[in-house]
C-alpha cells in the first residue's frame, strides 16, 4: 500500500510539475518575431529541471514536456514546433535527472557540494538544450516544416540567443529553488517518497 501511495504522490507531483512548466512557459514570455518564425525568452525550463532534481530525469522529463507541449498545443504562434518542443523539453529533465541522481547522487550531499551538483546538473540539461536546440530547431524548421533555408538560419541564429538566455536564468533560479524547499521536503519525508532510488 505505501508503494502504491508513494507512486500516486509522484504522479501527482509530475503533474503539478506538467502545470508549473506551462505556466512559465505560457505566461512569463516574451515572444519574438523572426523571418523563420517565432522565439521567446521564458521561464518553462525552470520548472523541467526542477522536476528533474526532485523526482529524477524521466519524470522530471515528462512534466516539462508535456507543461510545455500543451504551451506550445494551445498557441497558435507555436503549435508547429510543439514535436520538437515535447523532445527537447523531454531531453532536458532526462539529463539533468541522470547527472543529478547517477553522476552527483545529490540526495546524499549538503552544503557546497549539493549547490555545486544542483548547479552543475542543472548546467548539463541546459548546455544540452543550448546546442540542440538551434540544431534540432533549424533541421525542424528546413526539413520537416519545409521553411527557407535563409528563414530557417535565421530562427536558428535567434534560437541560439533566447536559448542561451533561458539556460542561464533556468540555472539560476532552479537551484535558488530547489535550495529553498529541499529541507522541507526532506524534513516533512516528500522528498524521500518522490525521490528516484537508484
Amino acid at each position: 500500500m505505501d508503494k502504491n501511495s508513494n507512486r500516486t504522490l509522484k504522479i501527482c507531483v509530475t503533474g503539478l510539475f506538467a502545470a508549473l512548466a506551462y505556466v512559465a512557459f505560457t505566461f512569463l514570455k516574451i515572444n519574438i518575431p523572426t523571418p523563420g518564425g517565432y522565439t521567446a525568452f521564458h521561464l518553462g525550463n525552470t520548472f523541467d529541471v526542477l522536476a528533474a532534481l526532485l523526482l529524477g530525469g524521466l519524470p522530471g522529463g515528462i512534466a516539462g514536456a508535456i507543461g510545455m507541449g500543451i504551451g506550445d498545443v494551445l498557441d497558435p504562434l507555436y503549435i508547429t514546433v510543439a514535436p520538437k518542443t515535447i523532445i527537447l523539453k523531454l531531453m532536458i529533465g532526462v539529463i539533468t535527472g541522470t547527472v543529478a541522481h547517477k553522476v552527483f547522487k545529490i540526495n546524499t550531499l549538503s552544503g557546497k557540494k549539493l549547490t555545486r551538483a544542483t548547479i552543475l546538473s542543472t548546467g548539463a540539461g541546459m548546455l544540452f538544450n543550448c546546442i540542440a536546440e538551434p540544431l534540432l530547431g533549424y533541421f525542424y524548421t528546413a526539413v520537416i516544416l519545409g521553411a527557407p533555408e535563409k528563414a530557417a538560419m535565421k530562427l536558428a541564429q535567434f534560437n541560439a540567443i533566447t536559448t542561451a538566455v533561458n539556460a542561464v536564468l533556468a540555472v539560476i533560479i532552479s537551484t535558488i529553488l530547489y535550495l529553498a524547499i529541499r529541507p522541507r521536503l526532506e524534513n516533512n519525508g516528500v522528498l524521500k517518497k518522490v525521490a528516484p532510488k537508484y
